[in-house]
């Protein structure tokens, strides 16, 4: 999967996107190959930009014993 940022270009009536060769040698891409386009608007970060981005001063190990100590241990 690839990524690259690029402003889209008015076609008809709608709006048009270039992939860069780059991406289309290195991925196999034809004119015949179904490709995905996830689309979002730059700037915007979504959930998964964001996840792994937190940092605590505890490890996540420390935080889960923290969590078990707290449970009545005869369950």
């Amino acid at each position: 999967m690839e990524q690259f940022i690029a402003k889209p270009k008015k076609w008809g009536n709608s709006l048009g996107v270039t992939i860069p060769k780059e991406i289309i040698e290195k991925e196999g891409i034809s004119e015949k190959t179904d490709v995905v386009f996830l689309v979002r608007k730059k700037g915007k970060k979504s959930i998964g930009d964001t996840f792994g981005t937190l940092h605590f001063e505890k490890s996540t190990d420390e935080i889960m014993k923290e969590i078990d100590e707290g449970w009545p241990h005869d369950w």
